[in-house]
Order: C-alpha cells, then sequence, then structure tokens
C-alpha cells in the first residue's frame, strides 16, 4: 500500500527541491537594469520594423487534416479484432471519401 503513495511522495519531494534550488541560486542570478527598449518589438536584427510578416497556413491545414485521418484510419484498422471485418472496411471507405472530399477541385 505503501508503493502507491511513492510516486506523488517523490513528485513532490523534487518539487520543493527544486523551488529551493531556485530560491538559493536567485542571489547568483544577474539582474540589470530595465531599459526603454527592453519591451520594443524586435525581429530578424532589425529594430524599428514596420511590415509584419502574416504566414499563410491554410494550405497547411489541408495536409493536417489529411495526416489526422489517415492516422486514426490507420490506428483504428490496425486494431480492429480479427473477427471484425466489417468496421476496418466502413473506416477505409469513409477515409477515401475524405480524401476526396478534401482534394476536391
Amino acid at each position: 500500500m505503501l508503493i502507491a503513495y511513492a510516486t506523488p511522495l517523490i513528485f513532490t519531494g523534487i518539487l520543493l527541491l527544486l523551488a529551493a534550488a531556485m530560491k538559493y541560486l536567485g542571489r547568483y542570478a544577474v539582474h540589470g537594469k530595465t531599459s526603454r527598449e527592453a519591451l520594443d518589438p524586435y525581429a530578424c536584427g532589425q529594430r524599428d520594423f514596420e511590415n509584419y510578416v502574416n504566414p499563410d497556413y491554410t494550405q497547411f491545414f489541408r495536409y493536417a487534416f489529411v495526416f489526422s485521418v489517415m492516422h486514426v484510419l490507420a490506428l483504428v484498422v490496425t486494431t480492429a479484432p480479427r473477427d471484425a471485418v466489417l468496421l476496418p472496411l466502413i473506416y477505409v471507405a469513409a477515409g477515401v471519401l475524405t480524401l476526396t472530399m478534401i482534394f476536391r477541385k
């Protein structure tokens, strides 16, 4: 019964040990002055930039969705019991239908 409480106790002990180490080693941390530029935006080595880059991920989401569908499809088909043949076939058909819907023009 004592082994059931071992993991939370070990976690709490490590957490307390790390908190004490942070408190102790915080004395040796470098504390610099806050300058006016500390909170300014900074991009690609240039200060005072005006053009922001907004990447467009709309094409990426299509492939991410395909990956998700194929991943779930492979998981269901490979973990299906041997006597359940109809369920994996339905999932494969649904996956093919999903792929044709995603890549239709």
